[in-house]
């Protein structure tokens, strides 16, 4: 190894940047560490200094023989840290000294720069020779792309839809690789030294291990080392990918896997295919708004309940701090719930459950696509994983850790209690509301209630959403789970479970449990002593549903993805020139001396995508589990995709450390019908209303729809000390009030029992949720089995691969053996010539002769 740097600190080269200091290797990778800052001072330690004995044994016989009086002698508590400190250090340096050797050891060429412009940090040039990369492609068993190149064959109807639909598009498409022809792919096949002269000069991709290292932007992959391929591809993902200018476009996804590996691409090309699937789910939940927009003035539940000549007299929804109000006070939830909860929305739960099925049955072909265009097809049969540097260093000191599942479970619990304190915060804030004298916080209780526990909701998600993330990753490395997917599946689970769980407590609490158990006046269900639990507004819990999922998938989306990835780096940004003593022409002038490796270290590091994944996956069950109550849902989501792809981009091309290329083959599947069928039957009010028409109505309308669903109760039967303080606020006595519920009335037989109407209606609804579910997953299944997983074209295309490929290498062992054969022809040849100069010897046979012309 060489050092680029003399004694004084100067350059020996002027020549440096991605090469070593010849100026004809290229930097491969780059492994950075910790030193110790050259303005501190470090005695040798014991176990490394040389003629440290000696040294100490002659300063002794000096100090004895001297007659000098003795110096003050050195506080022990710090002498002993700072002997601690030169231990460690030095333990670290062993350590790292020992790691170089191994790494020698297996070919790899290093450098060291220990004299680099950041303080306290060295740095590590490794270049792999190309005997190496070949004998690791080999040991890998690395496709890499051979001689011979495969034409398609004829053209399907299909294909030529497909390309039609391409050239109709070709203005959406990113402007590279446009000298390449599309329908053109190398022939494949497993890296051998043998047939090294059948494959291209590719330098193959080289993977070091796990360590805290990075490889630098500009690393040249072609064989060709005069043009740096890299800077050209950055400068390419820079214009064409990570600028809100091309947000119409579609992604460079081939030069995004070529740039940072398969894994990463798959998630873009992913989020691409999810966010093009999204238009037309947008298209037709906007067309269901518009319907419910056109139909409310319509809609006979909402006229009746607007309707002042009904004079019906609400039961307080409170004790004594609440009381009796008129059920037109209503008017206008009943008419925004009609946006959202009317016949079009069990059309859409059809359409976006099919729609899920289509967007995998899309996702799998497409991935499909990519996997035989990237040679991935037979990626994880014979790959094998191994082992983490961090397992194996606690194998060696046997500190391994077990699996709880306790931690997680508390954490669960801590958001339902959390949920259940929001639940509280409603309950009191409404009766706090009703006993406040300002007319304009009476009038817009239920508004203000609603509006304050949503934003309430959101920022308790955003903030446990960073907490469970955190404890996630540190409950994952407290296993030391053997191989990286290992730690990888672990972690993806347990953030999984935890932000789900976070995200959907709440509207889940909203959709199935709220107004479930709050039982009847006289008679209602009490937790923590008297807050009475909480009803739902006449028209239903799904407008509040849907004021939750707006509120939260917007906050999400606006806070949490986009301003926490905008701001928090620009914010650290700020904060490390603060902390410079540089103004900002001085950091400009020294930002132009750093080396391509020293500016890639003050880049972020990369920690993987699963937060990417996690952000999607939450959104994907927000716009497929809940649109039912919110057809808007897709919508939102496609406009914050479409931010979120170039913000993606921005963050991984200008903030972030390339990260090291990793192969993947799929990114799994999610399944989102049943919640669905649920959130129509039992949340809206659908299925009551279908009940009525075809049963209760007297001339099949919705007319005295309203009337049915309210039941009587006697203002006497009040429980003491929970009639209303203010029983003549509306300004007349009231002896029956009515509340939503399906009970018999107090004049009956069984007063206050449930009606055979509630069995009716709840017999419906559980026949709805079986026949939708029936029906959905007949629908899904005939469409899985409609369109197949692999395309046919591509099926065709690697049957065809694999003859060619065997008759290519049976070509070539044909040239071998005729190879051979000419080699021992000429062998005999040169025999007989010698055998014709020397003394003619008797034999009883002539030799040929007709193959040595």
């Amino acid at each position: 190894m060489k050092n680029l740097y003399a004694d004084d600190g100067s350059p020996l080269y002027s020549r440096l940047g991605p090469y070593f200091s010849d100026g004809r290797r290229r930097v491969d990778y780059v492994l950075a560490y910790h030193i110790q800052k050259p303005s501190s001072t470090r005695r040798r330690s014991s176990k490394f200094g040389e003629n440290n004995f000696i040294r100490r044994l002659r300063r002794s016989l000096s100090m004895r023989s001297s007659r000098a009086p003795l110096q003050p002698k050195e506080d022990p508590e710090i002498a002993a840290q700072k002997q601690r400190t030169d231990y460690h250090e030095d333990d670290k340096r062993f350590r790292r000294e020992e790691f170089e050797e191994n790494l020698l050891e297996t070919g790899l060429e290093l450098e060291k720069d220990e004299g680099s412009k950041i303080p306290g940090i060295g740095f590590l040039k490794i270049h792999a020779p190309w005997n190496v990369l070949c004998r690791e492609a080999e040991f890998m068993k690395l496709k890499m792309p051979t001689k011979k190149v495969l034409h398609p064959s004829h053209r399907n109807l299909v294909e030529k839809i497909r390309l039609f639909i391409h050239k109709v598009t070709a203005p959406l498409h990113p402007k590279v690789d446009a000298n390449r022809p599309q329908s053109v792919k190398s022939l494949s096949h497993p890296f051998s030294r043998e047939k090294q002269h059948l494959t291209r000069c590719t330098r193959a991709k080289y993977s070091m291990g796990k360590t805290s290292a990075y490889i630098i932007n500009s690393r040249l992959t072609k064989c060709d080392t005069e043009k740096p391929a890299d800077n050209i591809e950055y400068n390419l993902l820079y214009e064409e990918w990570a600028s809100y200018s091309v947000f119409y476009k579609y992604q460079p996804i081939g030069l995004i896997r070529k740039y940072f590996g398969e894994k990463v691409g798959l998630y873009f090309a992913w989020l691409g295919v999810y966010t093009q699937m999204l238009i037309p789910a947008a298209i037709v939940g906007v067309i269901v708004f518009l319907y419910g927009c056109a139909t409310v003035d319509d809609n006979i539940p909402s006229m009746e309940i607007c309707d002042p000549r009904n004079n019906i007299t609400m039961c307080p929804l409170c004790d004594r701090a609440c009381s009796y109000w008129k059920l037109v006070t209503a008017c206008g939830t009943a008419r925004a719930s009609h946006l959202f909860d009317n016949p079009a929305t069990v059309f859409f739960s059809i359409f976006m459950a099919l729609w899920a099925v289509l967007f995998m049955e899309h996702w799998k072909r497409r991935q499909m696509r990519l996997n035989y265009v990237w040679d991935l097809t037979g990626f994880g049969e014979e790959e094998e994983d191994h082992n983490r540097a961090e397992y194996e260093f606690r194998v060696m000191q046997k500190t391994m850790r077990q699996e709880h599942s306790t931690p997680k479970v508390k954490l669960i619990t801590v958001t339902f209690a959390i949920v259940f304190g929001v639940i509280l915060y409603r309950i009191s804030i409404r009766a706090a509301l009703h006993m406040s004298t300002y007319p304009a916080a009476r009038s817009n209780i239920r508004a203000t209630v609603k509006t304050t526990a949503a934003i309430i909701n959101l920022i308790i998600i955003i903030v446990l959403d960073e907490i469970y993330a955190a404890i996630a990753r540190w409950l994952t490395t407290l296993e030391v789970p053997k191989t990286d997917k290992s730690f990888e599946e672990r972690l993806i689970f347990k953030t999984f479970i935890l932000k789900f769980v976070n995200a959907f407590t709440p509207i889940v609490y909203l959709a199935f449990f709220r107004g479930r158990l709050v039982g009847r006046p006289g008679n209602y269900l009490y937790v923590v002593g008297s807050y009475r639990m909480e009803e739902c507004a006449h028209a239903g819990c799904l407008m509040e549903l849907c004021i939750q999922l707006c509120i939260t998938m917007l906050g999400k989306q606006l806070i949490q993805n986009n301003l926490f990835e905008i701001g928090i780096p620009k914010l650290k940004k700020l904060l490390r020139r603060r902390k410079s003593d540089l103004d900002s022409k001085q950091e400009e002038e020294l930002n132009k001396t750093l080396q391509r490796h020293e500016k890639d270290h003050i880049l972020g590091p990369f920690v993987g995508l699963s937060p990417e994944y996690m952000e999607m996956i939450i959104q994907f069950g927000m716009v497929t589990l809940f649109v039912a109550s919110f057809p808007l849902a897709p919508l939102f989501a496609l406009l914050n995709n479409i931010i979120e792809i170039r913000l993606d981009a921005k963050k991984f091309v200008m903030e972030l450390r390339r990260p090291i290329a990793a192969k993947a083959k799929d990114i799994g599947r999610y399944s989102s019908l049943f919640p669905q069928a649920f959130v129509i039957s039992f949340t809206s009010d659908f299925i009551p209303r279908l009940v009525y028409q075809y049963m209760y109505s007297p001339d099949g309308t919705m007319h005295g729809f309203v009337n049915h669903t309210l039941s009587y109760f006697n203002v006497t039967d009040f429980q003491k000390g929970t009639d209303p303080l203010q029983p003549m606020h509306l300004g007349y006595k009231v002896d029956m009030c009515r509340y939503k519920d399906y009970r018999e009335p107090p004049w009956s037989s069984t007063p206050y029992e449930l009606s055979k109407e509630f069995w009716a209606v709840l017999a419906a609804r559980l026949a709805f949720v079986i026949v939708f579910q029936n029906v959905v997953m007949l629908m899904s299944d005939f469409v899985d089995w409609l369109i197949p997983d692999i395309p046919k074209d591509i099926s065709l295309q690697m049957h065809k691969e694999k003859i060619l490929m065997v008759e290519l290498f049976m070509k070539e062992e044909q040239g071998k053996r005729l190879a051979a054969r000419d080699n021992q022809n000429w062998d005999n040849c040169t025999s007989l010539s010698s055998a014709n100069k020397s003394p003619p010897q008797p034999r009883s046979r002539p030799i040929s002769q007709a193959n040595c012309s």
